[in-house]
């Protein structure tokens, strides 16, 4: 089992890892594609849970591109569909249940080091949503999208003086996953009982952050 005190610094992904809100992202990809008929609905809810911690303006290009084969979007039309999205997620993003013990690791750790989040999502609504869930004075910096999980990673190690090695990404998507490996980060992921685990053989993963409290 991983040990805390090995770390110089912990960055968590956002979705799944400090608050139950996967499904809630997942609802509103459906929601907001729902007028184009149940079958790209399905391929929208499958494109997304398969590309987990991808930012959405990647996927709403994927979805106009590969499932609606329209024109490339427009900045305009990017903006409203990122608008609509923020309006079904926000307020359930703040109000989800907190993952089974990320607040209380978050809140001991923060005491002895640097903690980070790097989430796919936008990066002024992700700062909005952990303030309001009263987490912001735990984290020496929130970073989202639109940069792709492996630069987050990457600028935050730069920034801070960080060794790779000494750092752990806690994730539950590939996307997660990959941005630590690209990055020379240990790895710890986090997959919800009853959930398929998404990750390679051997690597470590558990149900929930209860098991890393002291």
């Amino acid at each position: 089992m991983i040990e805390m005190a090995d770390w110089q610094a912990i960055i968590f992904d956002f979705d799944g890892v400090v608050a139950e809100s996967g499904d809630i992202k997942t609802q509103a990809f459906a929601d907001l594609y729902y007028a184009h008929g149940e079958t790209i609905v399905a391929e929208v809810v499958k494109y997304h849970t398969a590309h987990g911690g991808l930012s959405r303006y990647n996927k709403f290009r994927y979805f106009q591109q590969h499932l609606l084969a329209g024109p490339p979007l427009t900045p305009e039309e990017e903006k409203i569909l990122d608008l609509r999205f923020s309006e079904l997620v926000v307020e359930a993003v703040v109000a989800a249940k907190a993952v089974p013990g990320a607040n209380e690791l978050i809140r001991q750790q923060s005491e002895r080091i640097p903690l980070f989040v790097a989430s796919g999502t936008p990066e002024s609504e992700l700062k909005v949503i952990v303030d309001r869930r009263g987490l912001t004075p735990y984290f020496t910096q929130v970073r989202g999208a639109p940069k792709l999980k492996d630069v987050l990673i990457a600028e935050i190690l730069t920034d801070h003086g960080l060794e790779p090695n000494r750092v752990l990404m806690i994730g539950d998507a590939m996307a997660d996953y990959q941005g630590a490996q690209i990055n020379g980060t240990a790895f710890l992921g986090r997959v919800r009982p009853g959930d398929d685990n998404p990750f390679p053989p051997g690597t470590e993963i558990v149900p929930d952050l209860t098991v890393l409290v002291n």
